[in-house]
């Protein structure tokens, strides 16, 4: 799905978000792992000239939204469920690249890895269908275009073309066990793109305990109802000031709903 056309006209909007983004918290000691980070980092931005920028990864407008948010900072931690291809399209490879964050990526296609592995040295893949069950082999299907697989079996792309899939085999895990089976206990940033089964792998996650600052994920339009509401039960708002940049995901925070 490509999203480009419709963000060049809400980019020369984006400039005055940048004081709304609230205070910058505390940042944590560099690890080892960030020294080549800091070697790839620009020169420092203001919130408000990031949003003015051209996203150099993502697919639209994400990177630029999650910079401005973080303010870029350095060092934190990101969990990337459907994380896919290390680089394309990748709504956290510049906070690991040009920013030093380390994370965790998990994706149901475990021929991704390789490309994890020899260009997201600060990142651990894992090859899971994250859903709200663990220790079972569940039925995935990948399709020639891998951005879309998805736990449905889908005939036709989102632009009306037919295409092929395949039938596979893959683990289930839910966040709460792979976090903690890698001793995560807190995360700065969640983001969660899985082609319509979002809400299977919230039920698996104890947001209360992990605490994520902040949150981008794919609302489909059969599931926005049922995700806005397990954020707000769980005492996050949606940032409604990124909606004229995003038509697909929603960014949530912790903090009551603002008018």
């Amino acid at each position: 799905m490509d999203r480009r056309s419709h963000a060049a006209g809400a980019l020369a909007i984006l400039a005055g978000l940048g004081a709304a983004c609230g205070p910058r918290p505390a940042e944590r000691t560099p690890p080892p792992s960030t020294v080549q980070a800091k070697a790839n980092a620009p020169a420092a931005t203001s919130p408000a000239r990031i949003l003015t920028e051209k996203p150099l990864y993502s697919q639209s407008n994400e990177e630029l939204v999650i910079r401005n948010f973080f303010k870029d900072r350095r060092n934190g931690f990101f969990l990337d469920v459907g994380c896919a291809s290390p680089i394309a399209n990748s709504n956290t490879y510049y906070l690991e690249h040009h920013l030093g964050w380390t994370g965790i990526g998990v994706d149901a296609l475990g021929e991704y890895a390789p490309a994890w592995k020899e260009k997201r040295p600060g990142s651990r893949f894992f090859a899971f269908l994250v859903s709200d069950h663990a220790d079972t082999v569940d039925t995935f299907y990948r399709s020639e275009l891998r951005g879309i697989s998805s736990v449905e079996k889908r005939n036709i792309a989102p632009g009306g073309d037919a295409v092929k899939w395949e039938e596979m085999k893959v683990p289930t895990t839910t966040l709460n066990k792979l976090l903690d089976a890698n001793k995560v206990s807190r995360i700065d940033f969640l983001n969660m793109d899985i082609e319509g089964h979002e809400p299977a792998a919230l039920a698996g996650f104890d947001i209360e305990r992990f605490k994520p600052e902040l949150v981008c994920i794919e609302a489909k339009p059969q599931n926005r109802e049922t995700i806005v509401r397990y954020f707000k039960d769980h005492g996050y708002r949606r940032l409604k000031r990124y909606i004229p940049y995003d038509e697909v995901n929603y960014y949530f925070a912790p903090g009551a709903e603002t008018p």
